[in-house]
């Protein structure tokens, strides 16, 4: 909760934050020659009141993003419907979870395989929604990743398959690709990352030319400004925002 004492503080501290940020992505695309509206700043709420939310929502803010399913549909009750918002599911989701994040989240970031697929269309169909989803791609081979495997790009051909059965599903629509760096104390490490997911989307655009690629979701706090240089469409940020979380 936010005490009356401290609410305004909060409150001046987040759009400091957000400004902060803003001006950091466009020097950002200032120096890769982009323009600040080709990017969709998404704000991570994972761990945050429903108070501090609506500090970001007065502010301004109208794209969210949740990590877990149950946290965040908690969190979407309690906001209710306000004009404009947009949830964005970013984490890897459960199967036993795909009912509740189609039954309350916008868009889905981190479609990771074609048994989710199957089960998000299932759902998204029974309530007669046609969700936009992200291909989760795991291009930096680390273990601990969620996503199709896609560190060895002479494997590349092996994703076509399952992307094409995930594109003939009615009630999804693909719109491109999200991946996770890992976290580096020097972003610099991180492009190479996101330099790959670039070759994925070019390769998938000449291969699989009849679907929509045109969105790269990746970069968060830790890293954002490189993400933007190699061409990010979304970026998920967090703590750079709202804050350090209260509990991980």
């Amino acid at each position: 909760m936010i005490g009356t004492n401290s609410a305004e503080e909060i409150r001046l501290t987040i759009a400091k934050n957000h400004q902060h940020v803003q001006e950091r992505i466009a020097e950002a695309c200032k120096r890769s020659g982009r323009s600040v509206t080709d990017i969709n700043l998404i704000v991570v709420t994972k761990g945050h009141s429903v108070e501090r939310i609506r500090c970001a929502i007065e502010l301004g803010m109208r794209e969210f993003g949740e990590n877990y399913p149950e946290e965040g549909a908690e969190k979407i009750q309690i906001i209710g419907d306000l004009p404009g918002l947009t949830w964005h599911m970013i984490g890897h989701i459960q199967s036993r979870k795909a009912e509740l994040v189609v039954d309350y989240y916008d868009m889905i970031h981190s479609l990771d395989s074609l048994k989710l697929g199957r089960r998000l269309e299932r759902f998204a169909a029974k309530k007669g929604r046609k969700i936009p989803v992200l291909l989760e791609c795991n291009v930096s081979g680390e273990e601990t990743k969620f996503g199709f495997a896609a560190a060895d790009p002479s494997r590349w051909q092996d994703l076509l398959s399952d992307f094409s059965e995930i594109a003939q599903l009615p009630h999804l629509e693909i719109c491109g690709l999200m991946t996770m760096a890992p976290f580096f104390e020097n972003p610099e490490h991180a492009r190479p990352v996101f330099r790959k997911l670039v070759e994925l989307q070019n390769y998938l655009r000449e291969h699989l030319p009849h679907i929509n690629w045109d969105e790269l979701s990746m970069g968060m706090s830790s890293d954002f400004e490189v993400a933007v240089e190699e061409g990010a469409t979304m970026l998920r940020i967090g703590q750079a925002i709202l804050g350090a979380r209260p509990y991980c």
